[in-house]
């Protein structure tokens, strides 16, 4: 370790055992090194300025770093290694249902012929690609209980995109677009943002005192100006919408359309279809419920379903089958248009195909049923030690806030750090002041969720006791309270050398 304070490109030892203050990649390395090792040219060398024009030509790329394998290696392995992920600890991040994924799904997404299928070969050629997602589209129609359903967007709040469009575009057809959305105030954040791309004016409704959509005030704001209701069943407080069947006959009355954010789908499927409530349209995160990685930054899938009255507005193209053959049906004059090259993330499409496939109805069943036993489990054994603001029953989460704690829910999530749990959702849903909103899943055993409460607990006795000790936490990882809302504003995106 101390052979490493004398060579300046190399990590530097932190204060808590083999964990490393890495440096970025270009303060590592000596001139001349390289991680690589290429055979001679078995073709005529070309001057590049002889195939391209000169305006499409880089310049040299300066002071880029030369390291040698090992370097590289050592390098991002230390940087994995500062992660927080499902594999390595509980992460009980509210509404972002953090499950764990099956490795059995990415052995088979790596399948040669899936994983080097060419994303535009012809329908002849793509068969089994398309009957793959063909298939996935029928199983997600089966449990939401929907007519249709385009495989198509990449995110969640693409497919929130994408069915706003298409409810859109079947008002304008019947030659009224209409000029208002209703949201719950409990919405989430990626909600009215989409109705506001579509040109929309977002109206918020206010939840009752139960947490749950009033209904008086929803009759009151739906007209025939609005052109839908975007709301999330189970809600941002994990509570099921017992006034369904109401809400959907209120906007329906006024012909309006009802779409439904599945983002908590993971806490009904195999108990009831989305499609039963009167929901018209309904996007799916396949991140949340069907196990495939989430984003940060990379491929995502956000499938939506729809009842037959949007079917001619599907995005295209949409992926039929005749007799034994599947092809792509581009003869679409109506619809929205395509949203996604090569059909979606075709990889994130087959994860989840497999994890459906794997559990099956049953399975599909225990997984929702596990996921609210999970969490009315923590809720329970926690109700007594936190301030519950909706007392209403829980399905899948249960958002408690810190309300007649003596730390704030700051205080309590960086203090679970050091505990060695990812802190919660906080501060969200905004209807609740302090909010800590706590969602388990499905996949995590009795023991781990001991721990958890065990945890919160204790941190809440040390916050009675001595609250000023908690301000300084997290205090065993390499970085503790960064300033959050500096990063936010100015960010630092670019490396620059250091002068001199």
């Amino acid at each position: 370790m101390n052979n490493l304070k004398n060579n300046p490109s190399a990590s530097k030892a932190a204060t808590t055992g083999l964990i490393f203050e890495e440096p970025v990649v270009f303060e590592l390395g000596s001139p001349g090194r390289k991680a690589y090792s290429l055979p001679s040219c078995d073709v005529p060398e070309i001057e590049l300025e002889t195939l391209l024009p000169a305006d499409e030509i880089r310049e040299p790329v300066k002071e880029l770093p030369e390291l040698s394998e090992l370097d590289v290696v050592r390098h991002f392995t230390r940087l994995s290694q500062w992660n927080f992920s499902i594999d390595t600890n509980f992460y009980p991040l509210g509404s972002c249902t953090m499950k764990y994924n099956p490795k059995i799904n990415e052995t088979l997404a790596r399948l040669p012929g899936f994983a080097g299928h060419h994303p535009v070969s012809p329908d002849d050629d793509s068969q089994g690609s398309l009957q793959l997602i063909f298939e996935l589209q029928e199983c997600l129609k089966e449990i939401s209980g929907m007519d249709h359903a385009c495989l198509q967007p990449a995110a969640g709040a693409q497919g929130e995109f994408a069915g706003m469009l298409m409810i859109q575009a079947y008002h304008t057809a019947k030659g009224n677009p209409r000029k208002k959305v209703l949201l719950p105030d409990s919405a989430h954040g990626t909600n009215p943002a989409s109705a506001t791309l579509c040109g929309y004016k977002s109206v918020q409704i206010p939840s009752n005192s139960e947490g749950l959509i009033d209904i008086e005030k929803l009759e009151a704001a739906m007209d025939e100006e609005t052109a839908a209701i975007m709301l999330t069943n189970p809600n941002t407080l994990g509570m099921f919408e017992k006034d369904i069947l109401k809400i959907t006959d209120i906007v329906h009355s006024k012909g309006g359309l009802v779409y439904c954010d599945g983002a908590n789908l993971n806490a009904v499927m195999g108990i009831v279809k989305m499609g039963d409530m009167g929901i018209d349209v309904l996007h799916i995160n396949l991140h949340k419920t069907f196990s495939t990685p989430h984003g940060g930054g990379g491929p995502g899938a956000g499938p939506v379903c729809i009842k037959n009255i949007l079917e001619p507005y599907l995005p295209k193209p949409v992926i039929e089958k005749k007799g034994h053959k599947y092809f792509l049906n581009y003869d679409r004059p109506d619809s929205v248009g395509k949203l996604k090259v090569f059909n979606g993330n075709f990889g994130m499409l087959l994860r989840a195909y497999v994890y459906i496939r794997t559990l099956g109805a049953e399975g599909i069943l225990k997984a929702a049923q596990s996921a609210v036993l999970n969490a009315n489990y923590i809720r329970a054994k926690l109700k007594d030690t936190f301030h519950l603001p909706f007392t209403g029953a829980s399905l899948h989460e249960c958002v408690f806030n810190d309300k007649g704690q003596g730390i704030t829910t700051m205080d309590f999530a960086k203090e679970l750090i050091d505990h060695g749990f990812h802190p919660p959702t906080v501060y969200f849903p905004l209807i609740v002041k302090g909010a800590l909103m706590i969602e388990p899943t499905e996949t995590e055993s009795k023991e781990t969720l001991d721990m958890f409460i065990e945890a919160m607990k204790s941190i809440a006795k040390k916050g009675h006791e001595n609250p000023e000790s908690s301000q300084g936490a997290p205090r065993l990882p390499k970085v503790s309270r960064p300033d959050e809302a500096h990063a936010a504003r100015k960010p630092v995106l670019r490396w620059r050398a250091p002068s001199g």
